[in-house]
């Protein structure tokens, strides 16, 4: 008897319709990105990879991953082996089985490496559950990996997380490897130079007293989450206009920066913006019409280029005082030093949550795609 095969088809590789952005952190991914938007019942899946991780120092580990996007945006299934990480120097096999539905829009897999070592991956597969309830292998490209990479781009795959918006982690190398469990070559991913990540140390550092080191690795762990954030985003989403009454997501950060300007003059100096600093401020602190026609076409690392020299000031400013200027009251009020400060933090944590929401309703991002269907008997 016929039977229809769960339709799967590869999006094509988005190299050519997305901007690969360069940026520095302590890991990288890879992905390959399947349709699911026409499917009309849950189904189950299974991603299969071959690994291995030759690691070189403790924090250093690989995994595969796996994400449906759903139609509404909203994420679906996830898992990417953060509680079982492969630091094995032996191939293996790994597995991720999960289920999407008729709310799935795509299936994102791939591979995922942190920190300093040699990351080996091969031989992907991707199975789905087809009519007769059977998971069947269905095609993905370049799953061996026998087309060689070049200049750190792996053909039919994409470097980050999203076919849309490719990342290039300065970090890290991608190459082709001889040493492989099927075919004749393997992906191998080199981390290396890389510094571990204090970011999520909370408490005091050298260089600043008890409080106020407590104090700058919280603010820097904030700055961290907005950078991280937003990062990636590209011109028209960094400009985009929820409604006439919202703020850019470039405005918010210049938002940000401005604040926090405005504290510094307010603590370390003990006034208030002179006629100067407001030409420069003024319109990044009080956002609305002004701030709608102001900040537009420049991308985002130009504001974030603002928002990290003024946060060097600040931290360069602290470590001037100690735990007793903190606890000072400001004059003529009934706040102290160390309370400006929380605000600047609770401000810009504030604001985050509302980056967060706009990113949610950016406008997706344009794609082209074929999608086939499979047919068996």
């Amino acid at each position: 008897m016929k039977k229809i095969l769960v339709a799967i088809a590869v999006v094509a590789s988005m190299n050519v319709y997305a901007q690969t952005k360069e940026v520095s952190r302590n890991w990288t991914s890879f992905v390959q990105t399947v349709d699911a938007s026409f499917l009309k019942k849950k189904v189950k899946f299974k991603v299969t990879a071959s690994a291995k991780a030759i690691i070189a120092d403790s924090t250093a580990w690989a995994g595969i991953w796996v994400r449906v996007d759903n139609k509404n945006g909203e994420a679906g299934f996830f898992e990417n082996m953060g509680d079982k990480p492969i630091r094995s120097n032996a191939w293996q096999t790994y597995t991720i089985e999960g289920e999407m539905d008729a709310n799935a829009d795509k299936i994102n897999f791939g591979g995922l490496c942190m920190n300093n070592g040699k990351f080996y991956f091969d031989n992907f597969e991707f199975y789905v559950q087809n009519d007769a309830g059977k998971l069947q292998k269905a095609p993905i490209k370049n799953g061996s990996f026998e087309m060689p990479v070049v200049k750190n781009v792996i053909p039919e795959w994409n470097e980050g997380t999203n076919p849309l918006a490719p990342v290039r982690i300065k970090e890290f190398t991608f190459s082709s490897a001889n040493d492989a469990t099927n075919g004749k070559s393997a992906l191998v991913i080199e981390g290396k130079g890389i510094k571990r990540d204090t970011t999520y140390l909370i408490g005091p550092v050298e260089g600043f007293s008890p409080q106020i080191g407590t104090l700058v690795t919280m603010l820097n762990n904030l700055s961290t989450r907005v950078e991280n954030s937003v990062k990636l985003l590209n011109l028209q989403e960094t400009d985009h206009l929820m409604d006439d009454k919202a703020n850019t997501i470039g405005a918010l950060i210049m938002h940000l920066a401005a604040a926090e300007a405005y504290y510094q003059v307010y603590t370390f100096e003990n006034r208030e913006f002179n006629e100067e600093e407001k030409q420069k401020w003024e319109v990044a602190l009080n956002l609305g019409e002004e701030a709608r026609q102001k900040f537009k076409g420049h991308d985002v690392e130009y504001y974030l280029a603002i928002y990290r020299d003024v946060r060097k000031k600040t931290i360069a400013e602290l470590s001037k005082r100690n735990d007793e200027w903190l606890a000072q009251v400001r004059p003529g009020s009934d706040i102290n030093n160390h309370f400006c400060w929380f605000h600047v933090m609770e401000h810009q944590s504030s604001h985050l949550g509302q980056i967060l929401l706009m990113k949610k309703r950016l406008p997706k991002r344009e794609e082209k795609q074929e999608i086939k269907i499979e047919r068996g008997h």
